[in-house]
């Protein structure tokens, strides 16, 4: 590891700035992880987008239909193609925490920078505060690594601001992926933002959480190498107008990107939604692949509505 334990909140402070986005995995026609493609996407989106990190084997990676084997091996993989061009960030997320621990002490030993662990979801369980506390605290006394917390609906449930701040001051967590309404990431990064980085996925919201909010970081989903290009990187432009405090003309290029949203919004199948990830990066030209069980593929016919909208999106390939 690059830092102590106890220096995870400054390291994560100083190295974790920018774009951030989370890797989608291609799956060859046998079901099997395309490593040799996977290194071709990161490759790509690191030297061509100059995206700052990746987050690995999350949900956007299928996680959930990987074993643990697959798991280890996706972020090893990473890290070796990361090198020192970007950061990692591996979710280590599972209900068993046995195996979110031995996943943690993998990502370490593999060179990761840091880890992401979402709240487990919690049968009849009404008062969260000290359950969430001692999930966390657990983890943070066994692990050396930086502890990112994750908060989706897919928990069936939302932590709290104020349990957010309290796992906080844990001496290895230092940061939150927040999927949650504004007002919930608002309030907590008032509460703690000055001890650890507050983000979440909606890249709609990035530019005004960086100029309302203060924020560094955009902690992550697939946008940054959805909406980009080789020759058309608007979202790392709008961004660094932004962090220049250049916000008028960050607004216009983030703007100008709303038909590329538009068409990936209007052609997206409400059940389909990493399938259609994968089609839209193989029409920019990156390895897409096959999704697992129980997702669904998309029909031809949506393909060739999602090619026909891609094609008018103004996104210069």
């Amino acid at each position: 590891m690059k830092y102590a334990k106890h220096e995870a909140k400054a390291h994560a402070r100083e190295t974790m700035r920018g774009i951030w986005a989370a890797a989608l995995n291609p799956f060859d026609e046998s079901l099997v992880l395309d490593e040799a493609g996977l290194r071709r996407n990161i490759r790509h989106w690191i030297d061509d987008l100059e995206i700052r990190g990746l987050f690995i084997a999350g949900k956007q990676g299928e996680f959930w239909s990987m074993s643990l084997e697959e798991r280890k091996r996706n972020m090893t993989v990473a890290v070796e193609e990361c090198g020192d061009k970007a950061g990692t960030i591996m979710s280590i997320s599972d209900q068993n925490v046995d195996t979110v621990l031995d996943l943690g002490l993998h990502a370490q030993e593999c060179g990761a920078d840091y880890v992401v662990v979402h709240a487990p979801m919690l049968s009849f369980c009404h008062d969260r505060d000290e359950v969430l506390y001692n999930y966390y605290k657990y983890l943070c006394d066994r692990l050396d690594i930086g502890i990112a917390m994750w908060s989706h609906p897919d928990s069936g449930y939302l932590m709290e601001p104020e349990t957010c701040a309290r796992i906080a001051e844990l001496p290895n967590i230092m940061a939150i992926k927040y999927s949650v309404p504004r007002e919930m990431y608002a309030r907590l990064t008032k509460l703690v933002g000055d001890k650890i980085l507050v983000s979440t996925s909606r890249e709609d919201d990035w530019l005004d959480n960086i100029e309302e909010l203060g924020w560094q970081l955009y902690l992550c989903s697939s946008p940054p190498y959805q909406l980009q290009t080789r020759n058309d990187r608007r979202m790392h432009e709008y961004t660094e107008l932004a962090f220049a405090g250049r916000f008028d003309q960050a607004r216009r290029v983030r703007d100008s990107l709303d038909p590329v949203r538009q068409a990936i919004s209007t052609t997206k199948p409400g059940g389909k939604p990493t399938a259609h990830g994968k089609y839209w990066q193989e029409l920019l030209g990156q390895v897409g692949g096959r999704v697992r069980h129980p997702m669904l593929e998309l029909t031809d016919a949506e393909k060739a509505a999602t090619k026909a909208a891609f094609e008018g999106c103004g996104l210069k390939i």
